[in-house]
């Protein structure tokens, strides 16, 4: 009778059958250990270890770039640099979870699939894995991710950035010895440890603990304990050097340390950030960010690991970074997508656009030192790639919006209104609205101090209806080496006294005069405008807006490019096609006329009720566009530049390969994460279909603001002007001004930022409803 099989458990019963076959360590994938206990095995000799220079196969003449310091020493920011390795399971980042019907094809193999048929092979271990831990790797991009990916690049990164110490300090000379094992005896607890010294000087006796991250290995402290306090070792000091900021336990455990062995332990923080290359052949996850229509998806970059390891929500991201945690408790793998606040996503720089060549671009986001967040890279970074496409595809007369009362058939044009970057606009035109009146309410210390300073008309505070416009302030840009650095591009509120034919009903409050109508504005201008404008500049529910504001700096900044040279992006510029960059889910129904109802409504019969103090008691008051036009800018000097930001030219070029900081002693918590349209990141040899694809476990001239454009923004009531940019025919301003848009009047950059995003309206007219007695 033919015994009944346990599908992938039964499977598991021999666990070095299973290791054997997947060119695995015991650790590879959890519970692949076997059951019963092995018979203990006799001790190996200690390994004399390969001399440094030998084990990393370096040149006799090797010439060093640092020299190994003697005390406690940091890496100066203008020296931080990279390093390459190959991770062998990145080359299949992009495998999809498997069909049923390979599930169903593969649950119940007895052995692996052959290196011929790779997929099945990675399918096969995960169902193992599944099988043995259920509920752990159910979801099969945890498994994938965690497993598969960021496992198997531990052990090549860390071999990387050992043999990047020794080579850039130097350490070839035949004292200096790598891989050697050693034993420490702890005499407390009469422990005999056996240790693997990265690097250690038969001359000097100091041992180089090196790692590519910021901490040590836990499974390792004992054995370092051990060795503070082994007299056989007194003599020896102990040098830890770290690619990345230090952990907390670093510091702790040197601490622990330096009581047994004072003096002899210090730490060197030789600060590099890896880059990760893959394979060639497998499956790759691929990138269409910032990418005209046409061209290949691309694989690599700062960004693209970041965003594929993101997930579309805080739960779903909790979930693997739980599993991703708990799969390495010892935090060996570098940081990723979990320390990046996706929510503060921003388009920073785009480089020289050489066609054919690709566009470098660069984000920043800010740092999560305690890596919780993580969520919505995906969707943040699809949008600034979408508007900064659309801002290229559409002419400038069509971008503007207009929520005005009285012009409910001209909202916003067709083609914008079919992109998000035309729905991110007229919705902050409404959001800003709302704010710009809840700043109003009389029970704040603003409100109060508000309605206290207005006018009064026949005792009743008195304004008049208003129109509110949100418009960029001058940008702080530099224009260098073929690209632009976007350093700040804050936006403005501006509010004017606007009339509206439509009328809302109930009694007027009050009919002001001129000299009381700017009076009021006044009041408004120095109280509620600076309130509103912070909270636009700084508020989360603004941030989309500052997202599509940049990009569209950027995209004005490669119509400039293209009208010197053809770019890559020559055929969609003023192309009005946005086909490419529709409205994204879960926006795709959005519609225009449904959020100018909404505005309309809240026009008629007001948003929010306050109980105004009067000379008559107390009265309840109910009250209730974005114009880029306008926007100025200061190329800074080379000086200016270089003095406040001398480190960003170099770790923005790495963060198009690859996760890195500002290194802005005042700002360190904001990274650079970007990529390259046409770049991939294959950097090592692959058999086809590829190699074993089974994880490795770790072993242990200065500018001046440019003039206010002469033209201003249409008016609520004109249409904006048609025409357009021609794609670069004008030519630009001394100052590095971008190209005509539209007008005979040229506007800089980053004037043609948005020409004409105008949201043209948006009003506010107030009333009385009804009076109440004076409050006791």
């Amino acid at each position: 009778m033919k015994p009944i099989r346990l599908r992938v458990r039964a499977r598991l019963a021999s666990a070095a059958a299973v290791v054997a076959a997947l060119g695995l360590a015991l650790t590879g994938l959890p519970g692949l250990t076997g059951e019963a206990d092995a018979a203990p095995m006799p001790a190996k000799p200690l390994d004399k270890g390969i001399p440094c220079k030998d084990y990393f196969d370096l040149a006799d003449d090797l010439q060093a770039i640092a020299e190994l310091p003697e005390f406690d020493a940091s890496r100066a920011k203008a020296h931080w640099d990279t390093y390459d390795y190959v991770n062998p399971g990145k080359q299949w980042d992009g495998l999809e979870r498997p069909s049923e019907e390979d599930i169903d094809r593969l649950k119940d193999l007895e052995k692996q699939p052959p290196k011929s048929q790779p997929k099945d092979r990675i399918y096969w271990a995960w169902l193992a894995a599944r099988e043995s831990n259920p509920g752990t790797w159910d979801d099969w991009s945890h498994w994938r991710d965690v497993r598969l990916i960021r496992n198997s690049g531990n052990d090549p990164r860390g071999k990387a950035f050992e043999k990047k110490v020794i080579k850039d300090h130097g350490l070839i000379g035949p004292e200096w010895i790598c891989q050697k094992e050693v034993e420490f005896k702890d005499p407390d607890t009469g422990k005999t440890h056996r240790r693997q010294l990265d690097a250690y000087n038969t001359k000097t006796k100091q041992i180089l603990e090196i790692k590519s991250n910021g901490q040590p290995d836990p499974k390792q402290r004992p054995k370092d304990i051990a060795w503070s306090k082994d007299k056989n070792w007194r003599q020896s000091s102990m040098k830890y050097v770290y690619g990345q900021p230090q952990e907390k336990s670093a510091a702790t455990l040197k601490q622990e340390l330096s009581k047994n062995a004072p003096g002899r332990v210090t730490e060197y923080n030789y600060r590099s950030d890896k880059v990760e290359k893959a394979p060639g052949g497998g499956v790759r996850a691929k990138s269409t960010n910032m990418q005209p229509p046409g061209k290949p998806p691309t694989t690599g970059g700062g960004a693209n690991d970041l965003i594929r390891e993101s997930r579309a929500n805080p739960k779903a991201m909790a979930e693997f970074l739980n599993k991703k945690n708990a799969a390495d408790p010892s935090r060996l793998s570098p940081r990723g997508a979990g320390g990046v606040d996706f929510t503060t996503l921003d388009l920073r720089y785009v480089g020289k656009p050489v066609k054919g060549e690709g566009l470098d671009y660069g984000f920043s986001a800010t740092e999560d030192p305690e890596e919780k967040s993580g969520w919505g890279g995906k969707e943040k970074a699809q949008l600034i790639s979408d508007a900064f496409l659309t801002w290229l595809a559409l002419t400038p007369d069509k971008f503007w919006v207009n929520l005005n009362p009285d012009e409910p058939n001209r909202v916003m044009d067709a083609q914008f209104g079919k992109t998000d970057a035309g729905r991110i606009l007229l919705e902050a035109d409404l959001r800003m609205k709302h704010d710009f009146f809840k700043a109003m309410d009389p029970k704040t210390d603003l409100g109060k101090r508000f309605w206290a300073s207005l006018p009064k008309v026949n005792g009743r505070p008195c304004f008049a209806g208003i129109r509110n416009w949100i418009e960029p302030k001058t940008a702080t840009v530099r224009e260098q080496d073929g690209g632009i650095y976007i350093l700040d591009a804050p936006l403005k509120l501006e509010s004017t006294p606007q009339d509206f034919t439509s009328d809302p009903g109930g009694d007027q409050i009050c009919d002001p005069t001129e000299a009381e109508r700017d009076q009021a504005q006044q009041v408004i201008d120095r109280m509620i405008v600076p309130e509103v404008e912070k909270t636009i500049n700084t508020a989360p529910q603004y941030a989309d807006l500052r997202r599509v504001h940049t990009a569209r700096v950027a995209a004005e900044w490669i119509r400039l490019q293209d009208a010197k040279t053809p770019t890559d992006y020559r055929a969609i510029i003023n192309s009005n096609d946005v086909s490419s960059w529709p409205l994204r889910a879960p926006n795709q129904n959005w519609d225009k006329n449904e959020l100018f109802k909404k505005y309309r409504d809240i026009f008629l019969n007001g948003e929010f009720q306050y109980d105004v103090d009067t000379d008559e008691g107390v009265m309840v008051y109910i009250v209730g566009g974005v114009d880029f036009s306008k926007q100025p800018k200061r190329n800074i000097s080379k000086t200016e530049f270089t003095t406040g930001h001398s480190n960003l030219p170099r770790q923005t070029q790495t963060s198009v390969k690859t996760l890195t900081d500002n290194a802005k002693d005042d700002d360190g918590n904001v990274l650079l994460l970007g990529g390259n349209t046409t770049s991939t990141d294959t950097g090592g040899g692959g058999d086809e279909p590829g190699p074993d694809p089974t994880p490795t476990p770790t072993p242990a001239e200065p500018g001046g603001p440019t003039d206010r454009p002469t033209t201003p923004g249409p008016d609520p009531s004109t249409p904006p002007a048609t025409g357009g940019s021609t794609g670069g025919q004008n030519d630009p301003d001394p100052d590095g001004d971008l190209a005509d848009t539209g007008s005979d009047t040229p506007i800089g950059l980053i004037a043609g930022i948005a020409a004409a995003l105008a949201a043209l309206g948006g009003g506010l007219i107030w009333w009385k409803r009804r009076r109440t007695a004076v409050q006791e």
